[in-house]
């Protein structure tokens, strides 16, 4: 009889975990060893399996206080612990606590297809009001000869003797403790309830070929850089006639040489020279739906911002427009002629003694982002 670990050590926490500990590093191992992750691999079936017998005792106070007292020899005997499948304890409850109902079942037919994954590169403008792409995307095809089957022409597929069909074998073994029984994806036919006897010599019996498709998909308008769009059933074909995976297309957006997004606002810097600034004056600025002029006020200072209302990105859902918000900056001459200094010397303002404004470009900056 294999000597079980600790259940502490197998779930890599500290004997004071807190619940909260437990579900968190629990989760994280029952994903990782999850069997559908890892087909027709015996050891993270078996990892898995002890993951949760660890985590249904220690999630448990009772039951984990007389495992920190009288250790495994503690277990035995407790209600529910069984993970044949009945009562609470079981791994079809555990599964359908975070997997979802379906997910702890014993797996019947064909395997579903992998999920893919294209990384589609958009402009600045394309994002903000969306767009209409024909991709093609690479993955396999069902094979044309067996009609994704993977049985010979002349052949079909034929239920599996060893499960009968089930996808799954009980194992049942006697302890001082009782019977216990193991239920496991079937070794011959792994877990598809169904075998091949003359394989599709074209496929070799996958049922699937190399191939690719041709995919049109409408971008909505507002998405950003990490936005996905998942096109249900366009991923690979599953092996031998089962259902395709999923298609995620992944957005990547090229920055705009002078406009920058913040939500579903656009952000430009204007740059005015001391004159424009002082003066006041008309200007032509960019904007994603082309140029646009503003008026700017005499006296305007370094910092100030003018609203654009309805000139941003809209949102994805409502479809409502953002604003552009256009930040001034004032740009101070470097290299000035003697007489650009006459002229500015008779302005005024050179005393030794600092200007008065009422309000700062930081606190002007901190009032237009609302963080104040």
């Amino acid at each position: 009889m294999a000597i079980k670990r600790d259940y502490y050590e197998v779930l890599g926490v500290s004997r004071t975990a807190t619940a909260e500990e437990l579900k968190r590093a629990y989760r994280k191992l029952a994903l990782q060893f999850h069997p559908d992750r890892n087909p027709n691999d015996p050891q993270a079936e078996a990892r898995f399996k002890e993951v949760n017998e660890a985590y249904e005792v220690l999630s448990d106070q009772s039951k984990r206080q007389r495992y920190d007292s009288f250790g495994h020899a503690g277990t035995q005997g407790m209600p529910g612990f069984d993970f044949g499948g009945a009562g609470f304890g079981g791994i079809n409850d555990i599964f359908d606590m975070f997997f979802g109902q379906a997910a702890g079942r014993g797996r019947t037919g064909p395997r579903r297809g992998a999920d893919l994954r294209l990384d589609l590169r958009l402009t600045f403008e394309e994002a903000i009001f969306g767009v209409e792409r024909e991709l093609t995307i690479p993955r396999a095809e069902p094979c044309s000869a067996c009609q994704g089957t993977g049985a010979e022409t002349g052949t079909s597929p034929q239920t599996c003797p060893q499960c009968r069909g089930a996808g799954q074998v009980r194992r049942a073994t006697q302890s001082i403790f009782g019977q216990i029984v193991n239920v496991a994806t079937c070794p011959r036919c792994n877990g598809e309830g169904k075998v091949i006897e003359k394989p599709c010599r074209t496929c070799a019996g996958s049922g699937h070929r190399p191939g690719e498709k041709k995919v049109r998909v409408s971008i909505p308008g507002g998405v950003d850089s990490g936005s996905q769009i998942r096109l249900s059933g366009e991923g690979e074909v599953g092996p031998r006639g089962g259902a395709a995976g999923d298609l995620y297309i992944v957005i990547q957006v090229k920055p705009h040489a002078v406009l920058k997004r913040n939500g579903t606002d656009v952000v430009y810097e204007l740059p005015l020279s001391v004159a424009q600034a002082a003066l006041g004056d008309t200007v032509e600025i960019p904007t994603v739906d082309g140029p646009q002029q503003i008026d700017i006020p005499p006296g305007t200072q370094y910092g100030k911002t003018i609203r654009i209302h309805g000139r941003g990105v809209p949102h994805v859902r409502t479809g409502r427009r953002g604003d552009q918000l256009v930040f001034v900056r004032v740009v101070i001459p470097t290299n000035l002629t003697e007489e650009q200094r006459q002229a500015l010397r008779q302005l005024g303002g050179v005393s030794g003694k600092p200007q008065q404004i009422e309000k700062g470009f930081f606190d002007k900056f901190k009032h237009v982002i609302g963080l104040e």
